[in-house]
């Protein structure tokens, strides 16, 4: 799939990409502290750049994906104790700068680095 253009990109973010991302970032984390629910949180978190600026999704199928990721027995424990808190405080914090001019680059900087801040996981190009 092809990337929207700016145009698009920047319309949808002044619309409803800088309101709406707070909101599916604290639903996430909700969902993240619940066992049962922590799969569909981690999917939210993952969908965070395209909720913001429509950015379109990365693709996991990718073979080289697999090899570059830390294993999950690595991944899992940093999740546990590292992960879900420490992504919680990034992407508030990503979220408020976004509704600012000059914070904006940096908002995108941090919320396209979540999947790796929330359970390290890596995404190849």
């Amino acid at each position: 799939m092809t990337q929207r253009s700016l145009f698009v990109r920047a319309l949808w973010f002044v619309l409803v990409g800088w309101w709406l991302t707070p909101i599916v970032v604290n639903i996430a984390w909700a969902l993240n502290v619940t066992v049962l629910l922590a799969p569909v949180g981690i999917t939210l978190i993952n969908l965070v750049p395209t909720v913001l600026t429509l950015q379109e999704p990365r693709s996991v199928s990718n073979p080289d994906v697999a090899r570059g990721q830390h294993s999950l027995l690595v991944r899992a424990p940093y999740f546990v104790f590292v992960g879900w808190w420490l992504s919680f405080v990034w992407a508030n914090v990503a979220a408020l700068l976004a509704i600012t001019i000059i914070g904006l680059p940096i908002a995108i900087w941090l919320i396209n680095r979540l999947p790796f801040v929330t359970s390290l996981y890596r995404f190849h190009g």
